[in-house]
């Protein structure tokens, strides 16, 4: 099982970079020391002082306060014809895929790893007709293998315009493209990259949404670019999404939009109940 990409401490860490609200200030609002709050940021789970922070943040108490006990996890199934190849990165781990339409074979795959190899063997595999790669942003974890991957697999890159990086075929938010039977629609998800772009495909038995480092399982990427706009893009952009669409984010585990709307601390407008 893929363990979730942020610890309580990791969610909180990016709302207060992103709100820059200084340690000072969250701790006066909390009635507590700098000292105390900076060892919870800092890892200490002490569930009464991350429920006293948590509204300070705009996150969902009952939500983080599940992560930090380690009780929740998606558990999202797997869909067919969606493969999934996971690569070490600093520490941690970064997440390609490949969609492919049944019928036609014809695949498209999204981001790269840090080791095309992976990739390279599934086409093999499953006897998969290549046909597009795209990026969801261009940070080095997600290109990190874009010459082998494109030489390899004899097709173009794809990314939207504000992220040309030379060598790659770009397009506007809201381009389609057909995979056999299937249709990729790219809608913005800004804020953690500039160019941050989720991929929609339909046609399989549920939606599929390849979102990069737009969202994760129970968070989501920190607004390096901008953490209001990370916030609203996802609203505007996957929280509209049929709940059983299957979220494929660029680190951590598969979840659905159903699941984000229900334990994704980020977003606690849409929880009206106690974490279950």
């Amino acid at each position: 099982m893929i363990p979730l990409e942020d610890s309580f401490n990791d969610i909180l860490g990016k709302a207060q970079r992103g709100l820059k609200l200084s340690s000072e200030v969250i701790a006066r609002e909390a009635a507590t020391a700098v000292a105390d709050y900076e060892r919870v940021r800092d890892g200490q789970f002490d569930e009464a002082l991350v429920r006293k922070v948590a509204p300070l943040f705009k996150l969902g108490a009952d939500r983080l306060v599940a992560i930090g006990k380690g009780e929740w996890h998606p558990g999202t199934s797997h869909p067919a014809n969606l493969d999934r190849v996971t690569t070490a990165f600093h520490g941690g781990t970064v997440n390609a895929y490949v969609i492919w339409d049944p019928a036609s074979k014809e695949a498209a795959f999204f981001d790269t790893g840090m080791d095309a190899g992976p990739l390279l063997q599934i086409v093999r595999d499953r006897q998969l007709v290549p046909k597009y790669l795209f990026l969801t942003h261009t940070h080095q974890d997600h290109i990190a293998e874009l010459p082998n991957l494109t030489r390899g697999l004899g097709i173009p890159a794809y990314v939207h315009k504000s992220e040309d990086i030379g060598g790659v075929q770009t397009f506007e938010w809201g381009a389609t493209f057909p995979l056999g039977a299937l249709q990729i629609e790219t809608r913005q998800t800004t804020g953690h990259a500039e160019g941050g772009t989720t991929y929609i495909i339909r046609g399989l038995e549920v939606p599929i949404a390849v979102v990069g480092d737009a969202l994760f399982a129970g968070s989501m990427g920190g607004g390096m670019v901008s953490y209001q706009d990370a916030l609203e893009t996802n609203r505007r952009s996957l929280f509209t999404l049929p709940d059983q669409t299957v979220v494929a984010p660029g680190h951590g585990p598969l979840t659905t939009i159903g699941t984000e709307k229900h334990h994704n601390p980020f977003f606690p407008e849409y929880q009206a109940s106690p974490a279950s």
